[in-house]
């Protein structure tokens, strides 16, 4: 393997943030004090002089200062280890901006209003005594006083109460691991991966228009709104076959030298909400790609195709097609233009998921990545690829569309699709939307930039914004249908920690090339779990492991370095759905895992632990806070318990650990910290317009010439990781739209051949 040496990628400036401040000062105040509640500083003074202060035992901090300077093993190891544990996260000016940003940009203004709302009261007497107990406002509290209070709501009666504590503790883990001048070195994560040589992007060019106050009108015979896994491969087919294609993206291009981004300027510039997007309960987490090559940008490069059991049952809905030669072919094809393999070497927390599954006769299978027939030891992508080993749609699709002609237009934000009606019937003409020059995009005031209404007319508009975004584009263009929106899988994810021993280094190495298949058909239905391995960028991982206290949560974030990380991929049988806030129109998600498959997941976490426990784990966590961490005994080591006869899951103490985590069962929603990459759905494929959105050829019911390429088509949850499915069920309606375009233009003339 490659080292990467002397590499330094681009600074990636974030946005220009709106001045509104958001909040008043004095409800700032009230913020920060209970942010420090979650990352204080810690000391080992009775009477703390700092309210950001947490008082902790002297045999307590010596015992986390001494872990951490010998993991460090540097010369500053012990000024560093101070710094850490001394630091909390009202003093970085980083984090409140971040903070501020995050409340400008990407929080719904609900969810603002409802924690203003809070803010409001705790500065008033009464509504401090109604909240905390206490006519004091909070940030006038004792720390002590603080932090039983922030615990208290996580389980109040007030739902409003609630939301707030555990939005309060998730912003500020998340902000401190991003901005804290200390972790990412306590940690050991690197700036860039230590693997890999750096290689150039494709040089793409777009379309850039003058300053003026009336519309740019440019022709195409196809525009295509989106540039993810379904825009590029429908980009291919169709300027392969020899059409005019325009492919329009609201996010805009880095090249691979801005790759990886660090972990802040990743989440503003190629995610949804700036990685912020949430469930409307605020249970689970959304990360959807929203930049160049969308979701396959900042995948994970995990190639699984359908299984024989979804492609069953999606053709008894009346869809033949996914059992036919023909979505075979495209499945072949898609995954061989990606170069889709599996000789490499594996990762340290890969290796434990196929040795662990061994030693208990799990089926545990390799994932095929697409990194182009060669090896790809990096687990920063969902950063960027900075090898740009990964083939996604940037080093794949959308290069085969530039060569053979395709136009290209970043900052393009699409508001509504183009029809023209005749003899009643609503045809597809074309898109209309705003475009913004990149000035606001590389970080400037944006005084200077240039924003046009542009239309592309076209004859055909292929949708291709995500199951997130898409159906929010055809609610906005007129179109009608029950389904719309609805239907909404998302694959939910609790997440385990197994810690161990020795230095794991988890984020070095493809982070998911593994894969256990026992659970995933637990109703008999094919509804159950997968249990995969996962990103250790810490910002994203270690987000959604619990808090507890300040201590707690310091220490188990300076373990980072020595876990695997686990997620249960669960093929939900129960849909919510997507709809437009009503103040920003962003896509708000209302969603909430059902008991029927939290059941499935509390069985995936419970294997996931017996993996690591036969793999000489010493510790397991999990992302449900309900359930107290699993700490192994000292003296039941991994060596001698691996080893005996009668060991493996057998101790005494792990089975009742077992036990009591299936009591249980159904796992609360509100408990757990779930998460999901993976969205489908919304406009649903069908026979019928009675039962979807788009018809068996991927056109909208009620439409011509209006079709929707990305996974928001599935008829239901994939159960894999949906990228090839995407993938090769846009090559065959885009192949076929191809072709039935190259007749049109035959017979309109006359039939002529060269």
């Amino acid at each position: 393997m490659a080292a990467t040496v002397g590499y330094t990628p681009l600074d990636a400036p974030l946005f220009p943030c709106h001045e509104d401040p958001v909040f008043t000062d004095l409800q700032w105040e009230s913020l920060l004090s209970l942010c420090d509640v979650v990352v204080p500083a810690l000391t080992t003074e009775k009477k703390p002089k700092k309210p950001y202060q947490k008082t902790i035992t002297a045999e307590e901090y010596d015992s986390a200062f001494k872990a951490i300077t010998e993991t460090l093993k540097t010369p500053d190891a012990a000024q560093t280890a101070r710094q850490f544990l001394e630091e909390n996260v009202s003093s970085n000016p980083l984090f409140k901006e971040a903070l501020r940003r995050a409340f400008s940009l990407d929080i719904p203004q609900d969810s603002k209003n409802g924690l203003s709302l809070i803010l409001t009261a705790l500065n008033t007497r009464a509504g401090s005594l109604l909240l905390t107990g206490s006519s004091t406002p909070i940030q006038n509290q004792s720390f002590d006083a603080r932090e039983k209070i922030l615990n208290n709501w996580l389980t109040s009666r007030l739902p409003q109460l609630r939301q707030v504590g555990r939005s309060v503790i998730l912003l500020s883990k998340r902000q401190w691991l991003i901005n804290s001048p200390t972790s990412n070195e306590i940690i050991g994560f690197p700036r860039v991966p230590i693997y890999g040589k750096p290689a150039d992007t494709f040089d793409y060019e777009f379309l850039q228009f003058p300053p003026g106050d009336g519309i740019e009108t440019i022709e195409a015979d196809v525009v295509i709104v989106g540039s993810g896994c379904g825009g590029g491969v429908a980009a291919k087919n169709l300027a392969e076959a020899g059409h005019r294609v325009v492919v329009v993206e609201k996010a805009y291009h880095y090249p691979s030298s801005y790759f990886p981004m660090t972990q802040g300027s990743a989440l503003a510039h190629m995610y949804e909400q700036g990685g912020n997007a949430a469930t409307d309960d605020g249970y689970m987490g959304v990360l959807a790609g929203a930049t160049w090559g969308g979701g396959g940008t900042v995948n994970w490069g995990a190639s699984l195709r359908t299984q024989n059991y979804v492609r069953q049952e999606w053709a008894d809905t009346g869809l033949p097609f996914f059992t036919s030669a023909e979505f075979s072919n495209s499945l072949d094809r898609v995954c061989h233009r990606m170069g889709v393999h599996t000789e490499y070497e594996q990762s340290f927390q890969n290796k434990i998921t196929l040795e662990g599954s061994k030693k208990l006769g799990y089926n545990a299978q390799i994932i095929p990545t697409n990194s182009g027939n060669k090896p790809h030891y990096c687990g920063h992508c969902t950063l960027g690829c900075h090898t740009v080993g990964k083939q996604g749609p940037v080093a794949s699709w959308l290069v085969d569309a530039a060569n053979a002609g395709a136009t290209f237009i970043e900052g393009f934000k699409a508001d509504k699709v183009l029809f023209d009606t005749v003899k009643g019937k609503k045809l597809a003409s074309g898109v209309e939307g705003e475009w913004t020059s990149r000035d606001t995009h590389l970080g400037t005031t944006g005084k200077d930039a240039t924003r046009r209404k542009v239309q592309i007319k076209a004859k055909k508009v292929i949708v291709s914004c995500g199951s997130l975004q898409s159906p929010l584009l055809l609610m906005r263009s007129g179109i009608k249908n029950s389904h719309l929106g609805r239907n909404l899988h998302l694959h939910p994810v609790l997440l385990g920690a197994a810690v161990f021993e020795e230095q794991t280094r988890p984020w070095e190495g493809d982070c998911l090339t593994t894969v256990v298949t026992d659970f995933e058909n637990l109703d008999g239905q094919g509804h159950g779990t997968k249990i995969e391995n996962v990103t250790m960028v810490p910002s994203m991982f270690l987000t959604a492991l619990p808090w507890f206290d300040g201590l707690q949560y310091k220490k188990f974030a300076a373990n980072l370095g020595r876990m695997a990380g686990f997620i249960t991929l669960t093929r939900d049988r129960d849909s919510g759905r997507v709809y437009p806030d009503p103040v920003s129109g962003h896509a708000r998600i209302d969603y909430t895992t059902s008991a029927f498959d939290r059941k499935h997941i509390l069985e995936g976490l419970i294997a996931a632990a017996k993996i690591a426990y036969v793999s000489g784990a010493k510790e397991f966590h999990t992302s449900y806070r309900d359930m107290r961490p699993f700490i192994r005994s000292k003296d039941n080591t991994a060596e001698t318990d691996i080893n005996a006869t009668d060991g493996g899951i057998n101790d005494p103490a792990f089975q009742d650990w077992i036990r009591e985590f299936r009591k249980k069962s159904p796992l609360i929603a509100e408990y757990g910290t779930a998460a999901s990459a993976h969205q489908m759905g919304t406009c649903r494929m069908s026979n019928s317009p009675k039962k979807g959105v788009v018809d068996p050829d991927g056109q909208v019911w009620g439409t011509e010439g209006l079709y929707v390429a990305d996974a928001s088509v599935f008829p239901s949850a994939s159960g894999v990781n949906p990228m090839v499915t995407n993938m090769a069920i846009t090559d065959w309606t885009s192949r076929k739209l191809a072709k039935a375009m190259n007749r049109d233009k035959l017979s309109q003339t006359g039939g002529a051949r060269l």
